[in-house]
């Protein structure tokens, strides 16, 4: 049973975050109006590889946007955040700046080793995170079915 103060911080929290799920869609949904405005800049423009560069890089943060709200809306269901969103989105985001770094040729040796460094351990959390949650589950049911059993 949950105290009176527990309630009061679950119902502040899950407000917290619906304001910020909210935030998060309408940045997506102005996102995606400004994508499109930006195709017919493409159109349009002569420097047709800044507009390629700028493109990619408002998708790539669209990406990164919709990994954060998966995180919020899992929140709801399972009141808890999943590490795997969340290290879903620091990938996504430094991919964007590889990606982007690397079609405007503007990255150096170390910020390559930097960043395929940062990558590996978000990979690795990434993979134990899985791993782990994995394992809860099969304690989860394994525990589920010894209670059934034992009825």
């Amino acid at each position: 049973m949950k105290s009176p103060l527990m309630k009061l911080y679950d119902k502040v929290i899950c407000a917290a975050f619906s304001v910020m799920l909210l935030f998060i869609a309408l940045g997506i949904v102005v996102g995606v109006a400004r994508l499109f405005l930006n195709v017919g800049d493409l159109l349009a423009n002569e420097d047709i590889t800044r507009q390629y560069v700028r493109i990619i890089s408002e998708v790539l943060t669209l990406f990164i946007l919709i990994e954060l709200s998966r995180s919020l809306t899992d929140y709801f269901s399972e009141h808890r955040l999943r590490m795997t969103f969340i290290v879903d989105a620091g990938i996504v985001f430094v991919l964007r700046e590889i990606m982007i770094k690397l079609f405007e040729h503007q990255i150096a040796s170390g910020d390559i080793y930097a960043l395929s460094a940062l990558l590996f351990v978000l990979g690795s959390l990434r993979i134990g995170s899985v791993l782990v949650f994995q394992r809860e589950k099969r304690m989860l049911d394994s525990a589920e079915r010894a209670s059934k059993a034992a009825d």
